[in-house]
Protein backbone atom coordinates (compact mmCIF):
# COMPACT_ATOMS: atom_id res chain seq x y z
CA UNK A 1 0.00 0.00 0.00
CA UNK A 2 1.16 3.32 -0.98
CA UNK A 3 2.60 5.29 2.06
CA UNK A 4 0.50 8.86 2.43
CA UNK A 5 3.01 11.47 2.82
CA UNK A 6 2.93 14.59 5.28
CA UNK A 7 3.49 18.24 3.77
CA UNK A 8 4.20 21.56 5.48
CA UNK A 9 3.93 24.48 3.59
CA UNK A 10 5.45 27.94 5.00
CA UNK A 11 3.93 30.70 2.81
CA UNK A 12 3.19 34.36 3.78
CA UNK A 13 -0.05 34.45 1.83
CA UNK A 14 -2.81 31.80 1.95
CA UNK A 15 -6.44 31.40 1.80
CA UNK A 16 -9.25 33.92 1.73
CA UNK A 17 -6.36 36.62 0.68
CA UNK A 18 -6.26 36.64 -3.46
CA UNK A 19 -2.91 36.70 -4.41
CA UNK A 20 -0.42 34.87 -6.54
CA UNK A 21 1.16 32.44 -3.72
CA UNK A 22 -2.51 31.56 -2.46
CA UNK A 23 -3.72 31.18 -6.06
CA UNK A 24 -0.68 28.96 -7.03
CA UNK A 25 -0.73 26.94 -3.68
CA UNK A 26 -4.63 26.16 -2.97
CA UNK A 27 -4.43 24.45 -6.65
CA UNK A 28 -1.16 21.86 -5.35
CA UNK A 29 -2.53 21.67 -1.55
CA UNK A 30 -6.02 20.26 -3.44
CA UNK A 31 -3.79 18.21 -5.70
CA UNK A 32 -1.94 16.89 -2.12
CA UNK A 33 -4.85 16.22 -0.30
CA UNK A 34 -6.46 14.27 -3.57
CA UNK A 35 -3.40 12.49 -3.56
CA UNK A 36 -4.54 11.26 0.16
CA UNK A 37 -1.58 13.50 1.94
CA UNK A 38 -1.63 15.26 4.93
CA UNK A 39 -1.29 19.02 4.36
CA UNK A 40 -0.02 21.70 7.36
CA UNK A 41 -0.12 25.38 6.20
CA UNK A 42 1.68 27.86 8.45
CA UNK A 43 0.58 31.36 7.53
CA UNK A 44 -0.23 34.68 8.85
CA UNK A 45 -3.71 35.74 9.79
CA UNK A 46 -5.33 37.25 6.52
CA UNK A 47 -4.48 40.22 5.76
CA UNK A 48 -3.69 41.55 2.43
CA UNK A 49 -3.64 43.68 0.45
CA UNK A 50 -4.48 46.62 2.85
CA UNK A 51 -2.45 45.12 6.04
CA UNK A 52 -5.41 44.55 8.18
CA UNK A 53 -7.31 41.90 8.50
CA UNK A 54 -9.76 40.04 5.96
CA UNK A 55 -13.58 40.38 6.65
CA UNK A 56 -15.07 38.57 7.81
CA UNK A 57 -13.03 37.90 10.35
CA UNK A 58 -13.76 34.24 10.93
CA UNK A 59 -12.71 33.54 7.57
CA UNK A 60 -9.42 35.01 8.06
CA UNK A 61 -8.42 33.46 11.22
CA UNK A 62 -7.35 33.88 14.38
CA UNK A 63 -3.30 33.87 16.10
CA UNK A 64 -1.78 30.20 16.97
CA UNK A 65 -5.57 28.57 15.56
CA UNK A 66 -6.12 25.76 13.88
CA UNK A 67 -8.23 25.98 10.83
CA UNK A 68 -9.40 23.55 8.50
CA UNK A 69 -8.98 24.41 4.92
CA UNK A 70 -11.24 24.03 2.12
CA UNK A 71 -9.35 20.65 0.98
CA UNK A 72 -8.94 19.26 4.57
CA UNK A 73 -5.32 21.11 4.48
CA UNK A 74 -4.85 21.75 8.50
CA UNK A 75 -4.21 25.80 8.50
CA UNK A 76 -2.02 27.17 11.25
CA UNK A 77 -2.47 31.22 11.65
CA UNK A 78 0.24 33.21 12.81
CA UNK A 79 0.05 36.49 14.02
CA UNK A 80 0.85 39.65 11.39
CA UNK A 81 1.84 43.02 12.37
CA UNK A 82 -0.52 45.78 11.09
CA UNK A 83 1.78 47.52 8.40
CA UNK A 84 0.67 50.78 5.35
CA UNK A 85 1.49 49.35 1.89
CA UNK A 86 4.76 50.33 1.29
CA UNK A 87 7.85 48.55 0.78
CA UNK A 88 8.99 49.13 4.97
CA UNK A 89 5.95 48.26 6.26
CA UNK A 90 5.55 44.65 4.48
CA UNK A 91 9.17 44.11 4.87
CA UNK A 92 8.85 44.52 8.60
CA UNK A 93 5.19 42.69 8.46
CA UNK A 94 7.15 39.76 6.84
CA UNK A 95 9.57 39.31 9.56
CA UNK A 96 6.98 39.76 12.18
CA UNK A 97 5.17 36.82 10.77
CA UNK A 98 8.15 34.70 9.65
CA UNK A 99 9.58 34.69 13.38
CA UNK A 100 5.89 32.78 14.21
CA UNK A 101 6.13 30.82 11.43
CA UNK A 102 9.22 29.42 12.71
CA UNK A 103 7.92 28.74 15.86
CA UNK A 104 4.65 27.30 14.56
CA UNK A 105 7.04 25.08 11.82
CA UNK A 106 8.98 23.54 14.71
CA UNK A 107 5.56 22.77 16.61
CA UNK A 108 3.50 21.65 13.74
CA UNK A 109 3.82 17.15 13.36
CA UNK A 110 6.59 15.91 11.83
CA UNK A 111 5.79 16.32 7.99
CA UNK A 112 7.91 14.06 4.96
CA UNK A 113 9.10 17.56 3.58
CA UNK A 114 9.19 21.25 4.20
CA UNK A 115 8.01 23.65 1.26
CA UNK A 116 8.46 27.21 1.47
CA UNK A 117 7.54 29.54 -1.20
CA UNK A 118 9.18 32.99 -1.76
CA UNK A 119 9.27 36.19 -2.69
CA UNK A 120 9.05 36.77 1.07
CA UNK A 121 12.81 36.50 1.74
CA UNK A 122 11.96 36.48 5.89
CA UNK A 123 9.75 33.31 5.25
CA UNK A 124 12.66 31.69 3.16
CA UNK A 125 14.89 32.31 6.77
CA UNK A 126 11.97 30.37 8.50
CA UNK A 127 11.12 27.50 6.22
CA UNK A 128 15.40 27.25 6.11
CA UNK A 129 15.41 26.96 9.99
CA UNK A 130 12.33 24.87 10.56
CA UNK A 131 13.79 22.62 7.73
CA UNK A 132 17.50 22.54 8.93
CA UNK A 133 16.32 22.02 12.75
CA UNK A 134 14.03 19.24 12.41
CA UNK A 135 16.64 17.60 9.97
CA UNK A 136 14.07 17.51 6.74
CA UNK A 137 14.10 18.07 2.98
CA UNK A 138 13.77 21.09 2.09
CA UNK A 139 11.75 22.44 -1.38
CA UNK A 140 12.22 26.27 -1.84
CA UNK A 141 9.39 27.22 -4.27
CA UNK A 142 10.88 30.19 -5.88
CA UNK A 143 7.87 32.37 -7.46
CA UNK A 144 10.45 34.73 -8.18
CA UNK A 145 13.89 35.78 -9.39
CA UNK A 146 15.73 36.03 -6.34
CA UNK A 147 18.37 37.47 -5.70
CA UNK A 148 17.86 38.80 -8.99
CA UNK A 149 15.15 41.06 -8.27
CA UNK A 150 16.51 42.33 -5.28
CA UNK A 151 19.74 43.84 -7.00
CA UNK A 152 17.45 45.37 -9.92
CA UNK A 153 14.91 46.80 -7.68
CA UNK A 154 17.64 47.86 -5.43
CA UNK A 155 16.10 46.70 -2.12
CA UNK A 156 19.14 46.86 -0.06
CA UNK A 157 22.42 48.45 -0.63
CA UNK A 158 26.13 48.26 0.22
CA UNK A 159 27.31 45.64 2.41
CA UNK A 160 23.36 44.59 3.26
CA UNK A 161 23.04 43.74 -0.24
CA UNK A 162 25.70 41.81 -0.53
CA UNK A 163 24.73 39.60 2.59
CA UNK A 164 20.81 39.32 1.68
CA UNK A 165 22.34 38.22 -1.54
CA UNK A 166 24.95 35.74 -0.14
CA UNK A 167 21.74 34.44 2.11
CA UNK A 168 19.35 33.72 -0.32
CA UNK A 169 21.96 31.83 -2.52
CA UNK A 170 23.15 30.22 0.86
CA UNK A 171 19.45 28.39 1.10
CA UNK A 172 19.27 27.89 -2.48
CA UNK A 173 22.23 25.43 -2.48
CA UNK A 174 21.76 24.01 0.68
CA UNK A 175 17.66 23.33 -0.93
CA UNK A 176 17.27 19.74 -1.27
CA UNK A 177 15.41 21.13 -4.63
CA UNK A 178 14.41 24.66 -5.71
CA UNK A 179 10.94 24.86 -8.19
CA UNK A 180 11.42 27.77 -10.36
CA UNK A 181 8.23 29.05 -12.70
CA UNK A 182 10.05 29.68 -15.79
CA UNK A 183 12.73 27.44 -17.64
CA UNK A 184 14.86 30.81 -17.84
CA UNK A 185 15.55 31.22 -14.21
CA UNK A 186 15.85 27.77 -13.72
CA UNK A 187 19.00 27.82 -16.68
CA UNK A 188 20.15 30.82 -14.55
CA UNK A 189 20.19 28.77 -11.43
CA UNK A 190 21.74 25.76 -13.18
CA UNK A 191 24.59 28.08 -14.19
CA UNK A 192 25.33 29.22 -10.84
CA UNK A 193 26.10 25.59 -9.69
CA UNK A 194 22.69 25.18 -8.53
CA UNK A 195 22.27 21.76 -9.18
CA UNK A 196 18.90 20.62 -7.82
CA UNK A 197 16.47 22.43 -9.38
CA UNK A 198 13.10 22.06 -11.52
CA UNK A 199 10.41 24.54 -13.37
CA UNK A 200 7.28 24.09 -12.74
CA UNK A 201 5.23 27.10 -14.15
CA UNK A 202 2.20 28.48 -12.81
CA UNK A 203 -1.03 26.70 -14.29
CA UNK A 204 -4.56 27.02 -15.23
CA UNK A 205 -7.11 24.48 -14.62
CA UNK A 206 -9.35 24.87 -18.28
CA UNK A 207 -12.09 22.55 -16.65
CA UNK A 208 -13.35 25.56 -14.32
CA UNK A 209 -12.15 28.45 -16.17
CA UNK A 210 -14.54 29.68 -18.92
CA UNK A 211 -13.65 30.32 -22.26
CA UNK A 212 -15.23 33.79 -23.28
CA UNK A 213 -17.13 34.77 -26.05
CA UNK A 214 -14.96 37.43 -28.33
CA UNK A 215 -15.48 41.20 -27.81
CA UNK A 216 -18.11 42.81 -30.14
CA UNK A 217 -17.55 43.39 -33.48
CA UNK A 218 -18.34 47.65 -33.44
CA UNK A 219 -17.06 49.45 -30.32
CA UNK A 220 -17.18 53.00 -29.87
CA UNK A 221 -14.11 53.07 -27.09
CA UNK A 222 -11.44 49.75 -26.74
CA UNK A 223 -11.84 48.65 -23.47
CA UNK A 224 -8.77 47.62 -21.75
CA UNK A 225 -8.32 46.51 -18.50
CA UNK A 226 -5.32 45.60 -16.12
CA UNK A 227 -5.75 43.46 -13.42
CA UNK A 228 -3.13 42.69 -10.73
CA UNK A 229 -0.67 44.61 -8.42
CA UNK A 230 -0.06 48.08 -8.48
CA UNK A 231 3.60 47.87 -7.83
CA UNK A 232 7.21 48.83 -8.87
CA UNK A 233 7.67 46.11 -10.94
CA UNK A 234 4.87 46.74 -13.14
CA UNK A 235 5.62 49.87 -14.12
CA UNK A 236 1.98 50.91 -14.71
CA UNK A 237 2.96 54.94 -15.23
CA UNK A 238 3.17 53.68 -19.02
CA UNK A 239 -0.43 52.19 -19.47
CA UNK A 240 -1.65 55.81 -17.50
CA UNK A 241 0.38 57.92 -19.90
CA UNK A 242 -0.27 55.96 -23.02
CA UNK A 243 -4.67 55.95 -22.36
CA UNK A 244 -3.84 59.39 -21.99
CA UNK A 245 -2.37 59.86 -25.40
CA UNK A 246 -5.23 57.52 -27.15
CA UNK A 247 -7.70 58.92 -24.96
CA UNK A 248 -10.67 59.68 -28.09
CA UNK A 249 -9.84 55.99 -28.53
CA UNK A 250 -9.63 53.87 -25.01
CA UNK A 251 -10.68 52.96 -22.25
CA UNK A 252 -8.92 51.63 -19.59
CA UNK A 253 -9.79 50.21 -16.23
CA UNK A 254 -7.21 49.34 -13.47
CA UNK A 255 -8.02 46.47 -10.91
CA UNK A 256 -5.95 46.25 -7.59
CA UNK A 257 -3.92 46.96 -4.71
CA UNK A 258 -0.36 47.87 -4.56
CA UNK A 259 2.06 50.76 -3.39
CA UNK A 260 2.28 52.51 -6.38
CA UNK A 261 -1.63 52.84 -6.52
CA UNK A 262 -2.63 56.50 -5.06
CA UNK A 263 0.44 57.67 -7.50
CA UNK A 264 -1.15 55.91 -10.50
CA UNK A 265 -4.40 57.65 -9.61
CA UNK A 266 -3.04 61.25 -9.03
CA UNK A 267 -1.46 60.63 -12.48
CA UNK A 268 -4.24 59.64 -14.06
CA UNK A 269 -5.49 63.06 -12.57
CA UNK A 270 -3.19 65.20 -13.89
CA UNK A 271 -3.60 63.72 -16.98
CA UNK A 272 -7.22 63.94 -17.63
CA UNK A 273 -6.45 59.61 -18.57
CA UNK A 274 -9.98 58.08 -19.47
CA UNK A 275 -8.61 55.44 -16.57
CA UNK A 276 -11.30 54.00 -13.84
CA UNK A 277 -9.57 52.23 -10.74
CA UNK A 278 -11.31 49.45 -8.70
CA UNK A 279 -9.75 47.48 -5.70
CA UNK A 280 -9.13 43.92 -5.79
CA UNK A 281 -11.71 42.14 -7.09
CA UNK A 282 -12.68 38.33 -6.01
CA UNK A 283 -13.29 35.72 -8.43
CA UNK A 284 -16.54 36.63 -10.12
CA UNK A 285 -15.97 39.83 -10.12
CA UNK A 286 -12.78 39.32 -12.20
CA UNK A 287 -14.41 37.16 -14.83
CA UNK A 288 -17.23 40.01 -15.32
CA UNK A 289 -13.82 42.57 -15.93
CA UNK A 290 -12.32 40.21 -18.28
CA UNK A 291 -15.96 39.49 -20.11
CA UNK A 292 -16.41 43.58 -20.56
CA UNK A 293 -12.59 43.72 -22.00
CA UNK A 294 -11.20 43.59 -25.29
CA UNK A 295 -7.25 43.67 -24.36
CA UNK A 296 -5.57 42.62 -21.16
CA UNK A 297 -2.45 43.94 -19.80
CA UNK A 298 0.39 42.29 -19.01
CA UNK A 299 3.02 44.71 -17.86
CA UNK A 300 6.90 44.40 -16.59
CA UNK A 301 9.28 46.53 -16.29
CA UNK A 302 12.10 46.53 -18.92
CA UNK A 303 14.89 48.11 -17.24
CA UNK A 304 14.96 44.86 -14.45
CA UNK A 305 17.32 41.97 -16.08
CA UNK A 306 15.56 39.70 -13.94
CA UNK A 307 12.26 40.18 -15.59
CA UNK A 308 13.56 38.24 -18.59
CA UNK A 309 13.27 35.30 -17.14
CA UNK A 310 10.12 36.37 -15.22
CA UNK A 311 6.52 35.32 -16.33
CA UNK A 312 3.61 37.68 -14.56
CA UNK A 313 1.41 34.64 -13.26
CA UNK A 314 -1.92 36.64 -14.59
CA UNK A 315 -0.35 35.77 -18.39
CA UNK A 316 -1.55 32.31 -17.93
CA UNK A 317 -5.07 33.31 -16.96
CA UNK A 318 -5.63 36.03 -19.82
CA UNK A 319 -4.40 33.77 -22.24
CA UNK A 320 -7.31 30.51 -20.92
CA UNK A 321 -10.28 33.49 -21.01
CA UNK A 322 -9.26 33.75 -24.81
CA UNK A 323 -8.96 37.77 -24.00
CA UNK A 324 -5.99 39.70 -26.48
CA UNK A 325 -2.95 40.33 -24.39
CA UNK A 326 -1.12 43.67 -24.55
CA UNK A 327 2.23 42.54 -23.47
CA UNK A 328 4.95 45.12 -22.21
CA UNK A 329 7.27 42.17 -20.96
CA UNK A 330 10.92 40.65 -22.07
CA UNK A 331 12.33 37.46 -22.63
CA UNK A 332 10.15 34.40 -21.67
CA UNK A 333 7.13 36.04 -21.11
CA UNK A 334 7.29 37.80 -24.46
CA UNK A 335 7.94 34.74 -26.21
CA UNK A 336 4.56 32.80 -24.24
CA UNK A 337 2.36 35.86 -26.11
CA UNK A 338 4.18 35.70 -29.36
CA UNK A 339 4.12 31.66 -29.50
CA UNK A 340 0.30 31.67 -28.31
CA UNK A 341 -0.18 33.96 -31.03
CA UNK A 342 -2.85 35.61 -28.25
CA UNK A 343 -1.46 38.91 -28.84
CA UNK A 344 1.14 41.91 -29.30
CA UNK A 345 4.13 42.56 -27.27
CA UNK A 346 5.33 46.25 -27.52
CA UNK A 347 8.30 48.22 -25.93
CA UNK A 348 7.24 49.84 -22.26
CA UNK A 349 6.91 53.54 -24.08
CA UNK A 350 3.61 55.19 -23.91
CA UNK A 351 3.64 56.02 -27.83
CA UNK A 352 4.46 52.62 -28.44
CA UNK A 353 1.42 51.31 -25.87
CA UNK A 354 -1.11 53.83 -27.44
CA UNK A 355 -0.20 53.39 -31.24
CA UNK A 356 -1.13 49.40 -30.50
CA UNK A 357 -4.46 50.50 -28.93
CA UNK A 358 -5.37 53.00 -32.02
CA UNK A 359 -4.53 49.67 -33.90
CA UNK A 360 -6.71 47.38 -32.47
CA UNK A 361 -9.51 50.29 -31.47
CA UNK A 362 -9.55 51.15 -35.80
CA UNK A 363 -9.36 47.14 -36.43
CA UNK A 364 -11.35 45.33 -33.86
CA UNK A 365 -10.35 41.79 -35.83
CA UNK A 366 -7.14 42.16 -34.13
CA UNK A 367 -8.79 41.23 -30.76
CA UNK A 368 -9.84 37.84 -32.60
CA UNK A 369 -7.26 35.42 -30.74
CA UNK A 370 -10.16 32.42 -30.92
CA UNK A 371 -8.49 29.18 -29.07
CA UNK A 372 -4.70 30.01 -29.75
CA UNK A 373 -4.16 31.06 -25.90
CA UNK A 374 -6.23 28.34 -24.21
CA UNK A 375 -4.37 25.59 -26.67
CA UNK A 376 -0.89 27.04 -25.64
CA UNK A 377 -1.96 26.82 -22.29
CA UNK A 378 -3.59 23.07 -22.92
CA UNK A 379 0.20 22.11 -23.88
CA UNK A 380 2.13 24.22 -22.05
CA UNK A 381 0.79 25.39 -18.48
CA UNK A 382 -2.18 22.69 -17.82
CA UNK A 383 -2.82 22.73 -14.20
CA UNK A 384 -2.96 18.85 -14.17
CA UNK A 385 0.66 18.41 -15.45
CA UNK A 386 2.04 20.71 -12.99
CA UNK A 387 0.49 19.26 -10.00
CA UNK A 388 1.95 15.81 -11.31
CA UNK A 389 5.16 17.26 -11.46
CA UNK A 390 5.01 18.33 -8.00
CA UNK A 391 3.71 15.13 -6.89
CA UNK A 392 6.84 13.58 -8.62
CA UNK A 393 9.07 15.71 -7.10
CA UNK A 394 7.75 15.06 -3.75
CA UNK A 395 7.65 11.28 -3.87
CA UNK A 396 11.13 11.52 -5.22
CA UNK A 397 12.70 13.00 -2.30
CA UNK A 398 10.32 11.30 -0.09
CA UNK A 399 12.49 8.17 -1.19
CA UNK A 400 15.76 9.33 -0.90
CA UNK A 401 14.89 10.17 2.85
CA UNK A 402 13.78 6.65 3.62
CA UNK A 403 16.65 5.40 2.09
Amino acid sequence: MEKALRVLLLTHSYSPEHSPPQRRWTQFVRAFRHKGWAVDVVAPVAHAPNGRRVLPRNSAGRPFRKDEGKYGERILRVPFLWHKTTRLGRLLDHCFSAFFSTLAGLCSPKPTVVIVTVPSLPILGAGFVVARLRKLPLIVDMRDAWPDIARDARLVQGRAKSLAERLIMAVQERADLVVTVTDGFARTLKSRGIRRVKAISNGVDTAVRELLPPPPAEADKLRVLYLGNHGESQRLEVVVRAAALARKHVELTMVGHGVQRRALIELAEALDAPVEFHGPALSPEVMEFYRSADTCVVSLRDDWKSFETTVPSKTYEVLAVGRHVTGIVLGEAKKIIEESGAGAVVPSDPVAVADLWKRLASDRTLLLTGTSGRDWIHENANLESQCLDYIAAIESLAGAGAK
